[in-house]
């Protein structure tokens, strides 16, 4: 059974999605409203599928002191966000990161787990991602048996998932471009790579567009969307249209 690790910051305004509120119709509080949306459904995804889910967060200590809010601890945040999202709150396991980046906390993640719980495989996870299934992390665990390595594409060269069974050099292992930076350590410690179908991840204007498209394109199908980020996008009267030059952006209806 996979163990999918959820790196997860609090989803505060300025914290959450900055480059999305500097890129797109939404401000800070927006962004990070969408960041909440978004983490519910992942959140909810892992707990559907085969494997075990741990809500893997920054302290309070390792936040940006302006990001720290006196009332409401990080811990407290996330355990709130999980028992609104989640059908057995009491199932999620929640543990503190340790590391100045994201390489190293994700790595420190990964590697404990694996080494020192002696899990089978280990999987990290952003909550960036909200078209990830159950199906997905079912499909990625059935990878995880025959290829040390598992990592779902996205936009930008990042990676949406990403697992393993035996660890890498994780000094900078999602530097970027995430996917390619994490087959060179992958090779570099003899392990196969497997990929999962592309999905895309949103931290800009340009990603928020093609999720929005993306959501509305498989309602009108008649195709299952994801919950919470979808109430947002209808909530807000989000559309992608054409911005004059053949690309999408973001406007309000």
């Amino acid at each position: 059974m996979t163990v999918v690790a959820v790196l997860a910051d609090p989803p505060r305004p300025g914290l959450a999605l900055p480059r999305l509120a500097d890129t797109s119709p939404l401000s800070a509080a927006e962004a990070a409203s969408l960041s909440a949306a978004m983490l519910k459904d992942t959140l909810r995804a892992v707990e559907a599928s085969g494997g075990d889910l741990l809500v893997n967060y920054r302290p309070d200590d390792l936040l940006p002191d302006r990001h720290v809010d006196p009332d409401e601890s990080a811990s407290e945040s996330l355990r709130a966000l999980a028992e609104a999202a989640l059908e057995d709150p009491d199932s999620a396991r929640f543990e503190v990161q340790v590391g100045s980046t994201f390489s190293a906390r994700a790595g420190n993640t990964i590697t404990h787990l694996l080494d020192r719980e002696g899990v089978q495989s280990a999987a990290a996870v952003r909550g960036d991602a909200p078209l990830l299934k159950r199906s997905t992390i079912d499909s990625a665990a059935m990878n995880l048996r025959t290829n040390e390595v598992v990592l779902g594409p996205s936009t930008d060269g990042r990676v949406y998932f990403a697992g393993f069974t035996a660890p890498v050099d994780f000094e900078a292992a999602f530097a970027t471009p995430e996917l390619e930076t994490l087959v060179d350590g992958a090779n570099d410690a003899g392990h196969d790579t497997e990929f999962l179908a592309m999905q895309p991840t949103v931290r800009t204007g340009a990603d928020l567009a093609t999720l929005v498209s993306t959501i509305r394109a498989r309602w009108q199908a008649g195709r299952v969307v994801p919950e919470h980020t979808a109430r947002f996008v209808v909530d807000n009267g989000l559309t992608a249209v054409d911005d004059g030059d053949g690309s999408p952006t973001v406007v309000r209806d």
